[in-house]
């Protein structure tokens, strides 16, 4: 403000000295100056940035401007900017009166230039069109990047964004446009719907029954198929798989997208198992519920986003169960109880002198006993094991960001695979699992049911490089091995078992 006030004095002085200049022979003392009125003078406008997001502005021509940026509007200049003109996703006109001291930038947008108006330096009109008068020329370079027929796309995009985008909603229903592509998709999600008649149901009845787990599965999903695509890349062979896995996700995404929809609409009728018709009608009620919810302004959002994540977990979960029908497990005996399992002979005291009680059994046997019920145990699923090794990858990264001095220090550059590796040998050989492991209730134990050895570990981490060095084929060998095994579980000897919440480490 002092600044602007120090600037205002100088012109008035310099006004004043230039009106005595002006007069026939100066002025003499004690001569009287006379001094234009502010109505009879020149208005002085002073330069101001413009800025708008969301709607539309206009710079009559007796007016002056620094600069004008305009964001998701159309801009209309007439009067004169000092510097530049830009305008993104939005259309530019100028008048024969408007200057640009700066450059004209337009886009996705066109621009309208009248006969008479002036760019002095560069102009550049993206995804648009340029419609100008014949003889303007911009004083630097012109770069015209598009056609009308692009920029009017860009411009009808426009009104999505300031009332869809901004207020949290994917459909705005003044727009037709949006309607049309609301039908296309809903034509496009029926075919599907009629087509894949049985995985859809499959996943609608998944949802009827487990909505919460869909929802815990889908957000799991989620997290894990960044670091999933991540150790595939790392692996350089595995690079290969990784546009598989991203075709994966997205056709999961889009069936459980339907299978949510038509969920909804089962909801509201009951559906019978096998009738097309019904399958349909459920989708139909259901699409019409969630195309309401896609009106409202930030509910719409927060529904489309919580229809992908649950969508994503049913899938994965009707896939999940499709898959252990098709290939059940085979029988396996029942684990015996640890207060029930018959003493060895070696292990049963004789009764000692003067009527003490016999001594129960050492801790050892105790031990053997752990162990053997260990491996009648559940086997670990595939993404019980994802979870886990994901939740370690965590872990010896946020020890790695804590210590980053002391590695770089010491160890050289990134030592996060051997620190990874290490970390799980050391836990594998201590408790038989790691922090992961624990957290989702997974125990690591021999075939013959001894308590695990730093041998074994050492060879299960050495043969896990190897498994997820051929593609990931090693690990992704759970999905179809019987015993739930991969292969450096194959080579190391070894089970992952489901244990009990309250089972002692």
């Amino acid at each position: 403000m002092k600044r602007m006030g120090a600037i205002i004095a100088m012109m008035w002085l310099a006004a004043l000295s230039s009106a005595a200049a002006a007069s026939p022979g100066g002025s003499a003392p004690g001569q009287t100056v006379d001094v234009p009125s502010v109505q009879e003078t020149t208005q002085v406008h002073w330069g101001y940035p413009v800025v708008r997001i969301g709607e539309d502005y206009t710079l009559k021509a007796a007016d002056a401007a620094r600069e004008v940026t305009v964001i998701f509007g159309d801009a209309t200049i007439e009067g004169r900017v000092d510097r530049d003109v830009v305008i993104v996703l939005g259309s530019a006109r100028l008048a024969g009166t408007a200057v640009v001291g700066g450059s004209l930038v337009v886009v996705g947008g066109s621009a309208r230039i009248a006969d008479g108006a002036r760019v002095n330096e560069d102009l550049f009109v993206g995804g648009g069109g340029l419609e100008a008068a014949a003889g303007f020329t911009p004083g630097g370079h012109s770069v015209i990047i598009g056609s009308a027929r692009l920029g009017g796309k860009f411009e009808a995009l426009v009104p999505w964004l300031t009332r869809g985008l901004l207020w949290g909603r994917p459909i705005v229903p003044e727009l037709p446009w949006v309607w049309v592509v609301v039908g296309l998709f809903f034509l496009v999600y029926l075919a599907l719907n009629i087509v894949f008649d049985r995985p859809i149901r499959a996943c609608a009845t998944t949802l009827a029954e487990r909505p919460l787990t869909a929802f815990l599965v889908g957000l799991l999903v989620l997290l894990l198929a960044g670091p999933v695509c991540l150790l595939l890349a790392v692996s350089v062979i595995g690079i290969a798989v990784v546009p598989f896995v991203i075709c994966a996700l997205f056709v999961a995404a889009l069936l459980g997208r339907i299978g949510v929809a038509r969920w909804i609409g089962m909801s509201v009728v009951a559906e019978t198992e096998g009738n097309r018709r019904q399958g349909v009608r459920s989708f139909a009620i259901g699409a019409a519920i969630v195309t309401l919810a896609y009106i409202v302004p930030v509910l719409g959002f927060v529904t489309w986003t919580l229809v992908g994540i649950i969508g994503l977990g049913a899938a994965s979960l009707a896939f999940m169960r499709a898959y252990r029908r098709e290939n059940p497990a085979p029988p396996r005996p029942v684990a015996p109880a640890v207060a029930a399992a018959p003493a060895p002979a070696a292990a049963v005291a004789h009764e000692a002198p003067h009527g003490e009680a016999a001594s129960p059994l050492a801790p050892p046997e105790y031990a053997a006993v752990a162990n053997n019920s260990l491996v009648a145990l559940p086997r670990a699923g595939f993404l019980e094991r994802l979870a886990a090794f994901a939740l370690d990858v965590i872990l010896v990264s946020i020890a790695m960001a804590m210590f980053t001095d002391l590695f770089e220090s010491r160890h050289g550059p990134n030592p996060f695979f051997l620190l990874l590796l290490a970390y799980h040998i050391g836990f594998w050989t201590w408790k038989g699992t790691t922090v992961g492991g624990i957290i989702c209730q997974l125990r690591l134990v021999r075939i013959d049911g001894a308590p695990l050895r730093f041998g074994d570990a050492l060879v299960r981490g050495l043969a896990s490089i190897f498994s997820l060095a051929v593609l990931g084929l090693g690990a992704l060998w759970i999905l179809k091995d019987p015993e739930r095994q991969a292969w450096h579980d194959k080579i190391a000897g070894t089970f992952v078992v489901k244990v009990p919440r309250n089972w002692p480490l």
